[in-house]
């Protein structure tokens, strides 16, 4: 097997329309059952967060017409944008990328969930901000499973300390650790990420359950969600198999 870059991509073909929409969340949902199913797991305990990164927001109108109450958006000035327009949609915002802590503001003004929460400085600067605002949000922990330079995310010995931190935050409520795999079709390389991610929640919960909230995980995308579905996964944060390809690179959402 190769690493994605080198392989065929898989074609997703463009939703534009209600129906197609519709289409492509219920093909979805099926592979998400189906690969709850295979693990022996209830298929209701994995959740599908819609990815709209590059989407515009007249196909976004029609995405959340077929059913999308949650989207994620890795850029907070591309999610504030969509936020401001879409006002009038009940949607809520979850911010799965990087974030700078002069941004902090933004995502505390809007997002109901963070999912990229890799350090004390920016739980910090969120917490501060959303103590101003009068509210909280949801927060997932990222972790650097591949141990990829190019990846955000804590190392894995750099965990436990945080989560002893975080209560601290009292708007933050943690939800669970959160993951980027390796970057290949090779499932024997994709796998052991997914892996670690849950035996990092199992240790800590074992351990000190209040730390790590609801104990969810969220890991998987489009090229490899139901493989994270069957290792454990509790959200699936999935775009082009929902939306449509992308022409904008993954390397401008993602470090490269």
């Amino acid at each position: 097997m190769t690493d994605r870059a080198d392989s065929p991509k898989p074609v997703f073909p463009t939703a534009i329309e209600v129906d197609d929409f519709r289409a492509n969340l219920a093909a979805v949902r099926a592979r998400i059952d189906a690969a709850a199913t295979r693990a022996g797991r209830d298929p209701g305990e994995v959740q599908l967060l819609p990815v709209s990164k590059t989407v515009p927001e007249e196909r976004i109108v029609n995405a959340v017409a077929a059913g999308c109450r949650t989207l994620g958006e890795n850029k907070v000035q591309e999610a504030k944008r969509k936020h401001d327009a879409l006002a009038h949609l009940d949607v809520d915002w979850s911010v799965i990328g990087h974030l700078q802590t002069n941004k902090a503001k933004d995502v505390a003004a809007f997002a109901s969930e963070f999912q990229a929460l890799d350090s004390l400085r920016i739980a910090e600067a969120l917490d501060r901000r959303l103590q101003a605002a009068g509210r909280g949000i949801d927060v997932y922990v990222q972790v650097n499973t591949s141990s990829e330079d190019s990846k955000y995310g804590l190392t894995p010995a750099e965990l436990p300390d945080l989560l002893r931190q975080l209560p601290a935050y009292s708007s933050l409520r943690v939800r669970g650790l959160m993951t980027l795999a390796v970057f290949s079709d090779d499932a024997e390389r994709v796998r052991p990420c997914f892996q670690l991610l849950r035996s990092l929640r199992d240790r800590i919960r074992d351990e000190d359950p209040d730390l790590i909230g609801d104990g969810g995980l969220s890991m998987g995308m489009s090229g490899d969600y139901e493989l994270a579905i069957e290792e454990g996964s509790t959200c699936v944060r999935v775009g082009q198999a929902i939306f449509g390809a992308r022409a904008t690179p993954d390397s401008v959402y993602w470090p490269s």
